[in-house]
């Protein structure tokens, strides 16, 4: 026993962690040390003992990561040893109360959290690892699943018709938030996100939220890159992405509706003229 015991003395939280894990690459990646310069006064010396916002944010960052709660983020850093290289844990260190995420991402807001994202991004591509040489665009649902139903008999008991996106507004607790399509078989209420992403280092490089019934095409000014190809698939194929492509001097790669008309209906055409002509023959 007293070997054992003697044996752990010597094992230290940064041999126990891969070389090749991404936690090590991600935490070469990101200006930790700027970040903490510039909001290390979310957090105050004094009082209820703090480990500081760089902490704070790299819990933060792991939490999203790996699509954890509170609860589960709080396991999550007491058992995982990456986990507590990454944050700068000692390897007997507790883990804060699941409480402590929940009160991080108020102090930091989202107007802190779009700023942080912004000097990232900079940070990206001073290493040149976003280049905006191709850049993909594309849009994803968020739902709103908490009070969709409440809302819906709210409308009801008003005397409304229907709890669609002319009356949401009146009755919906989250008056922001609206109805969504998508390829007119997925429906869906809450908001829609727009990502463009670096192709070549498959990095976001802009993302934007607006509510469901914003089309991809119309919210395609938010991700627009600053140059380069753009490549999207159907539903930026009109007018306004063509302009906003044209403004900010980017070649226009995206999915055009004549190209995929020409691509459905041509082949059709191209095999009846074939059995048309073989007929003909045939005769």
């Amino acid at each position: 026993m007293k070997k054992r015991e003697q044996s752990s003395l010597f094992i230290t939280l940064d041999s126990l962690v891969p070389l090749n894990h991404p936690y090590r690459k991600l935490d070469q990646l990101l200006p930790f040390s700027e970040l903490n310069q510039t909001y290390q006064s979310l957090y105050s010396p004094n009082g209820r003992k703090e480990k500081g916002f760089e902490f704070a944010l790299r819990t933060l960052i792991i939490q999203f990561m790996e699509d954890l709660s509170d609860r589960e983020m709080e396991r999550y850093v007491q058992e995982n040893l990456a986990c507590k290289w990454f944050c700068d844990m000692d390897l007997g260190e507790k883990a804060p109360d699941h409480s402590y995420f929940g009160d991080f991402r108020k102090r930091l807001g989202t107007s802190r959290l779009m700023e942080i994202f912004s000097l990232v991004r900079g940070s990206l591509q001073g290493m040149g690892l976003i280049r905006e040489v191709f850049t993909f665009v594309d849009a994803s649902q968020l739902v709103s699943k908490l009070t969709t139903w409440d809302d819906r008999d709210r409308a009801i008991k008003k005397g409304l018709d229907r709890f669609n996106n002319e009356t949401t507004g009146k009755v919906a607790a989250d008056k922001q938030a609206r109805f969504g399509c998508k390829g007119n078989q997925k429906y869906w209420f809450g908001y829609k996100e727009h990502a463009s992403v670096d192709m070549q280092s498959g990095l976001i490089n802009k993302v934007a939220a607006t509510s469901a019934d914003i089309t991809d095409a119309e919210g395609f000014r938010h991700v627009c890159p600053a140059g380069g190809a753009v490549y999207a698939d159907k539903g930026y194929g009109l007018k306004s992405v063509k302009t906003a492509l044209k403004r900010k001097g980017c070649h226009d790669a995206t999915i055009k509706l004549e190209d995929l008309f020409n691509k459905l209906f041509g082949v059709k055409y191209r095999i009846l003229g074939n059995v048309g002509l073989n007929c003909c023959q045939i005769i």
